[in-house]
């Protein structure tokens, strides 16, 4: 009898095994060389920049779809992107250098806490608690969901308020979908101007609970020379490109027009804190030829 049960998990064992092994044959899929040598250029980060669930899936896309560009590695880079192309035979466009810009800055307009916040250490969870901890309803809550959602160490938390690394930034955009106030944007890195303030309130409603929040006045718009300032949602936004392509021959009078001062040149160090204390205290990439680089900005 227990022979008899031996041969017949045997017997059954070696049917099972020739049928996964004809099934194998018959729905096999013949795999793209091209796709992992791709995937083994890319950084393997799996941010998601790309817009892609990973590097793998960018990798199948950009060798199998031809609407898929081959510099969607924003974490890669130049170098990435020209591998990329080489070995799906794409031409590479330029991809704009990105990084995220916190548009808040609390600590100088000295925003108070509404309420002694004892919850979970997250913004996610103390957005939830009567529209956040702090007085104004659009700062950043300060407890780092964005820096624990960064796959590239380019963000951290000092004095309640989040800092970003601009050298090690890469503009992938992880950290923009992080943030439950939608305080963090991708802007150019050679930009020459970034809005410090998120406040859709005008007037009072914002001169209540911050002293250098977004009024509305509407000065920067007027002032600005290559229509670039515009009012849209109610708060004040700039197109970075447009910008660009007038050139620095305005001398940023956007930015001297704001009695605010939420509106800052990233190409001129103003020295409202210690240096120690600075944002952005890396190195941006360098300027194309014929404009002068940007240099970090301190932090008010």
């Amino acid at each position: 009898m227990v022979f008899v049960s031996i041969l017949t998990l045997f017997a059954l064992g070696l049917t099972a095994s020739i049928i996964l092994a004809v099934a194998s044959r018959v729905f096999y899929v013949k795999e793209d060389p091209r796709v992992e040598a791709v995937v083994e250029a890319l950084p393997g980060a799996n941010c998601g920049g790309c817009g892609f669930a990973g590097c793998e899936g960018y990798a199948t896309a950009v060798v199998n779809d031809p609407s898929v560009p081959a510099n969607k590695c924003c974490a890669g880079g130049a170098a990435t992107s020209i591998a990329v192309g080489e070995l799906t035979g794409k031409t590479v466009a330029e991809a704009e250098p990105l990084y995220a810009l916190r548009r808040c800055d609390k600590l100088a307009g000295k925003v108070a806490p509404r309420y002694q916040y004892q919850g979970m250490p997250s913004c996610a969870a103390a957005a939830l608690m009567r529209g956040g901890t702090d007085v104004c309803v659009y700062s950043c809550l300060g407890f780092g969901d964005c820096v624990q959602a960064c796959p590239f160490g380019a963000m951290e938390v000092r004095d309640g308020l989040v800092r970003v690394d601009r050298g090690k930034c890469t503009g992938c955009g992880v950290c923009v979908s992080a943030c439950p106030r939608g305080i963090l944007e991708l802007t150019p890195q050679r930009g020459r101007v970034a809005v410090y303030c998120n406040t859709r309130d005008k007037l009072r409603a914002v001169m209540d609970v911050c002293d250098v929040g977004c009024i509305k006045c509407g000065k920067c718009i007027k002032a600005c020379p290559a229509k670039a300032v515009r009012l849209e949602d109610n708060r004040i936004v700039i197109d970075q490109l447009q910008c660009l392509s007038y050139g620095p021959v305005c001398e940023e009078v956007c930015v001297s027009g704001c009695p605010r001062h939420i509106l800052r040149s990233t190409r001129k160090a103003i020295a409202l804190r210690p240096a120690a204390d600075a944002e952005d205290t890396a190195a941006t990439p360098s300027a194309p030829a014929g404009q002068e680089q940007s240099q970090p900005q301190p932090q008010a």
